[in-house]
């Protein structure tokens, strides 16, 4: 901005006031929403829209645009009054705001061009902030910075004090948290209320550089803000004193108004605050990016080199998830790994030998590996690869499930699955993982059953829009495709098959391999059976299914290493529920299980060979 600093102060006050009164009109329009979480936010919103950050409202994705996360979600309106007021739509257009025809949802969500993620299941803006800001420090190298703004109702998140730590560690001098310290939560004030002194010491604790302002000074405000852009070496955290309905008379600062629209009083509030403002016709422009973001392409990512291994080899599915990334990593620079301090489990440590500067660790710190990794994945960064043991993505849905309202396309490695994992207990067996991948409408899961489908499944996933999961085994297992199969999403395989079949066995992963050995067995009886390998789970090969059904009469035995609720045994279900004279026999995990050697472990759950064969003899005699 230009001219007198006393005049551009006022203009930003002026501009708070108009974005309170947006914030009414909006949500008044819709007889929903949280005005009174956004006037505390009015004038921070003020000054960095119209003073702070540097962006194209032609372009708000621009690559090379300062970034901004709304963790509090609910004070949607006060962003689209932004948006609004900077000149992207007609201010107009908020009275649209909760309409069913309408972008402007309750909480932000990327249907708009100017948000990057969904936000308002609390606690999660944090990670993804840190993600994008660690994306340019070390990768873009570029000056844009990322600001997050976080209310202190969601300040009691371990999630915000991961996030804390991860951008602590990582010096992100490129980012700025504010905390929005408006006193009031949703039902009673927050458990700190207005002792500043404890958010700063605890901020302080955590390794940023912490200011104390009021949260209504414009003036405190820009100079904080200019302050954080000259710190070196930690990220700056903006501790702003506000209060909830800041503005309003008779409401500021009061309880038992949160998430409620103002109706017959907002007329009376809007009046008073138009009477505030110094210039009616006030008009504000942002200030464009400093410089270029680097150009990059994510797209067609290829192996550097075929899968290498001969039929019969004994190699762990995560073993070849490690050598498949590497190679993936070795034909785009873009390739990052992300891991949770189980690289050398997940064999996420292949890259990280490769290429040490692409690689992560988020440490024991699960949600923030998958927000952060979420954040990195924007405006088409980087092809993002989190890794973990499948069961611990389960303490993730919460940021998995944001991940696909965020539109967001980041791969998710889950390693250690089922009771084949073995001594190490229930505690660490995934058995929950494909239920909970296959309700996130936007995710793809893979489950490759050997060496070769995994490297397989590695590419694909890189070139797989949205959420895609790979669970991956502890256990070796032998290579039953050749180098040069072709794997496709949604596409299954058969790896067995006579003209005289008359069961068909499902299986995955470990229990691929058992349904093979069970049909050797049964062939031993006189009785043929066809196995099928679904490849990925998510979308299922329907087709195949049912036809490779009708082929053997209607006779499927499926096997799985997990629990029966959402597993492969449901989703063949699904696909046989039209299908007269079908008959299906579930064999998975129906119990907590424990520990022991895995292949015990297999037979004690019903889900290894000899079972299999008992349960297809049983199924031919319905």
């Amino acid at each position: 901005m230009k001219g007198d600093k006393k005049v551009d102060l006022q203009a930003l006050k002026d501009m708070a006031n108009k974005l309170r009164i947006d914030s009414i009109v909006a949500t008044n329009a819709s007889k929903s929403g949280h005005p009174t979480s956004c006037a505390s936010m009015a004038e921070i919103m003020s000054v960095l829209f119209f003073h702070t950050m540097k962006y194209k409202v032609s372009a708000p994705r621009d690559p090379s645009a300062d970034r901004f996360i709304l963790s509090k979600g609910h004070a949607a309106p006060i962003l689209y009054a932004a948006w609004a007021e900077a000149g992207l739509f007609p201010v107009e257009e908020l009275k649209q705001l909760r309409l069913l025809s309408s972008d402007l949802e309750g909480h932000p969500t990327p249907r708009l061009s100017f948000v990057d993620v969904g936000t308002g299941s609390l606690g999660q803006g944090l990670a993804v902030a840190a993600g994008m800001a660690y994306v340019g420090k070390y990768f873009d190298q570029a000056p844009y910075r990322v600001y997050c703004l976080v209310g202190d109702g969601e300040a009691a998140e371990g999630s915000v004090w991961e996030a804390l730590h991860f951008a602590s560690h990582y010096k992100l001098d490129n980012l700025v948290v504010i905390f929005d310290i408006n006193r009031l939560g949703q039902s009673e004030p927050t458990s700190l209320q207005h002792q500043m002194d404890v958010y700063d010491a605890r901020v302080k604790s955590f390794g940023f550089h912490s200011l104390v302002v009021d949260g209504h000074d414009v003036s405190e405000l820009v100079k904080a803000f200019d302050e954080a852009a000259t710190v070196s070496g930690k990220p700056t955290a903006v501790l702003a004193k506000t209060y909830k309905g800041k503005g309003f008379p008779n409401i500021e600062d009061k309880d038992n108004w949160h998430g409620k629209a103002l109706g017959a009083d907002g007329e009376k509030i809007i009046k008073h605050l138009q009477s505030q403002i110094k210039n009616a016709s006030l008009s504000l422009k942002p200030a464009a990016p400093v410089a270029q973001a680097p150009q990059v392409h994510i797209g067609d990512i290829t192996l550097s080199s075929p899968p290498a291994y001969k039929l019969g080899e004994l190699v762990a599915t995560r073993l070849a998830y490690g050598t498949g990334l590497k190679k993936i990593a070795d034909t785009n620079m873009r390739v990052i790994a992300m891991d949770g301090d189980t690289k050398n489990s997940t064999f996420s440590d292949k890259l990280r030998a490769a290429y040490p500067e692409r690689y992560v660790e988020c440490f024991i710190a699960e949600q923030t590996l998958v927000g952060a990794a979420t954040g990195a994945a924007c405006r088409d960064r980087a092809v993002v690869f989190a890794s973990t043991f499948a069961a611990f993505f389960t303490r993730t849905f919460d940021q998995i499930r944001m991940g696909a309202i965020s539109q967001s396309n980041i791969n998710l490695a889950g390693s250690h699955c089922g009771v084949s994992i073995g001594e190490d207990g229930p505690s660490q067996m995934g058995l929950e993982d494909l239920a909970l991948f296959r309700a996130v409408p936007t995710a793809t899961v893979f489950y490759p059953s050997d060496a070769v489908s995994t490297e397989r499944a590695v590419e694909l996933a890189a070139n797989t829009r949205g959420v895609c999961y790979l669970r991956t085994s502890r256990p070796n297992t032998p290579v039953i495709y050749p180098n040069d199969a072709v794997f496709k999403v949604g596409e299954a395989k058969v790896v067995r098959e006579s003209g005289k079949d008359s069961v068909l066995l499902v299986g995955a992963g470990v229990t691929l391999h058992e349904a093979l050995a069970a049909a050797a067995l049964l062939q031993q009886d006189g009785i043929e059976a066809r196995v099928l390998d679904p490849f990925t789970i998510k979308p299922l090969d329907e087709a195949a299914v049912v036809r490779h059904a009708r082929a053997v009469g209607g006779r499927v035995v499926v096997v799985e290493d997990h629990y029966q609720a959402g597993g492969i045994g449901e989703a063949v279900l699904s696909a046989l529920a039209l299908e007269r004279n079908v008959v299906v026999q579930q064999l998975c995990v129906r119990e907590v299980p424990r520990s022991g050697a895995p292949q015990a472990l297999l037979d004690k759950y019903g889900i290894s060979a000899p079972h299999i064969v008992a349960a297809a003899k049983k199924i031919l005699t319905v």
